[in-house]
């Protein structure tokens, strides 16, 4: 019984075997009845043919001994067609006196014949026929009364009864058998029904362990599973979903490496210029001033990744507010390059701006804040004494903004890459900016509805393709 004892009575194995030991049960039941009954009623039929026929054809041979008061004859024709214990034939005049007998040993303790059945029938000129008990016993028997006539005169009757003591119990072995193979059969359904509900329910609970282990931080594992149906489907699903749990805590481990490494860095030179200070630089002023400038530019540099860290939160939580107004693209242009102007002049790089002038739907100083980011990123990657396009144009309901730049370009490995947080093709200029200024961008422009993509072509340069809808009409 220790199989019993580690079922689970409420889990999908036990449900789906119980389902198809039921199905199987009720059907195979439903089954061995109707064959049954069909047996029983198809021999009952039989029966009660053979005994109309054989009635048919004594009546006559009766009918000519009644007419000659022969009943001499008339004995001698029960005797022929009668046999001892099985089939008994009576013959009686229109009162219902008996007159001949297969059995009269028996026929003589009656005294009334009135009340056996189908008698009174058949004296109404009504064949009667059915199952009834013996005489004088306790045995089914089959019996057939019909009466005979002659010239339209009721000459007497003729019975003729059949006992069905054999047929009950050939019928009872016939039943037994009928059991027999019902119960091999549950029994051999119940074996492929417990396979078939183990190859069922086996998968799910796979599955089941595996969210489980996913539920523990577990990611990236994977789930086989072939069944070729819907439950393949599901664990391509699983597998799927696992893959993006183990990216997103991969993202999530790196951008806390990152942050904590973007931090310190500031920091750690914000003490080691104190230190210096402390030291004695402060005696110099010519020194003095440079490391201040340093400690100041540094606590910039912190601020500046601490407000883009909230930015950049809020904007993936989707907390943060867009205005939605209509603006310029010229306008937001002219503000960028104005922005950015100094620093172009500082590295020798020149702008060509060739926008026309189309209306936005949006938050104007958002927007800014992506065409800076995305400049300022131009920038950073131009060569020397090299020029940036800007070029705006309308293509069906969407602003299309391009800015391109004369740099070293992508690489392919990279290109996927450089929306991410901290993400940067070049790691010896990690440190020049917060990092997530393009990663801003990406998002700021989702939440216009609209899109930003890059492409590149190494050694000439990147172009970065903002969309963003226009002003409704």
């Amino acid at each position: 019984m220790d199989w019993l004892r580690r079922i689970h009575f409420n889990s999908i194995y036990a449900r789906l075997l119980a389902t198809y030991l039921l199905l199987t049960a009720l059907g195979t039941s439903f089954m061995a009845g109707y064959i049954l009954w069909s047996f029983h009623t198809y021999f009952m039929r039989t029966r009660q043919a053979d005994l109309e026929n054989w009635t048919t054809a004594l009546s006559e041979s009766a009918a000519d001994a009644l007419e000659k008061q022969d009943i001499q004859k008339l004995e001698e024709l029960v005797q022929r067609y009668g046999a001892p214990q099985t089939v008994t034939l009576r013959i009686f005049d229109q009162q219902a006196r008996l007159l001949a007998s297969s059995d009269s040993r028996i026929d003589k303790q009656v005294r009334d014949w009135y009340k056996v059945p189908g008698i009174r029938e058949a004296l109404e000129n009504h064949q009667a026929q059915g199952i009834a008990k013996g005489v004088l016993s306790n045995e089914d028997r089959l019996y057939i009364v019909k009466s005979i006539s002659r010239r339209g005169q009721l000459l007497g009757l003729l019975r003729m009864s059949i006992t069905l003591e054999q047929y009950q119990r050939q019928f009872a072995r016939v039943i037994w058998s009928v059991l027999g193979a019902l119960t091999l059969v549950i029994l051999l359904c119940a074996l492929i029904s417990a396979r078939l509900a183990r190859s069922l329910s086996k998968p799910i609970e796979t599955m089941r362990n595996f969210a489980i282990h996913l539920g523990r931080g577990h990611f990236g594992d994977k789930l086989l599973i072939n069944q070729n149906n819907e439950l393949d489907q599901l664990a391509a699903e699983l597998n799927r979903m696992s893959a993006r749990l183990a990216s997103l805590d991969q993202e999530r481990r790196s951008f806390l490496a990152n942050v904590s490494h973007e931090l310190r860095t500031p920091i750690s030179n914000v003490q080691v210029t104190v230190e210096a200070l402390k030291s004695g630089a402060y005696e110099e002023p010519e020194l003095r001033d440079r490391f201040f400038q340093t400690i100041e530019n540094e606590i910039k540099r912190l601020s500046q990744l601490i407000h883009d860290l909230l930015d950049l939160g809020r904007l993936e939580a989707g907390v943060t507010q867009i205005k939605q107004q209509t603006c310029s693209l010229c306008s937001l242009i002219n503000r960028t390059v104005s922005a950015m102007e100094p620093r172009m002049q500082t590295v020798g790089v020149s702008v060509q701006v060739n926008v026309v002038n189309l209306s936005l739907q949006g938050d104007p100083e958002r927007l800014l804040q992506v065409f800076l980011n995305v400049l300022d990123n131009a920038i950073k990657h131009s060569l020397p004494n090299s020029q940036i396009l800007i070029s705006g144009y309308k293509e069906g309901k969407q602003a299309v903004v391009k800015i391109q730049d004369q740099g070293l370009g992508i690489s392919e490995r990279d290109l996927p890459r450089i929306f991410e947080q901290f993400y940067t093709t070049d790691p010896s200029r990690k440190g020049s900016g917060s990092g997530l200024g393009l990663a801003l961008a990406k998002r700021i422009v989702e939440a216009h509805h609209g899109s930003i993509t890059a492409s590149s072509v190494v050694g000439q340069g990147a172009t970065f393709t903002i969309c963003l809808p226009l002003t409704t009409e």
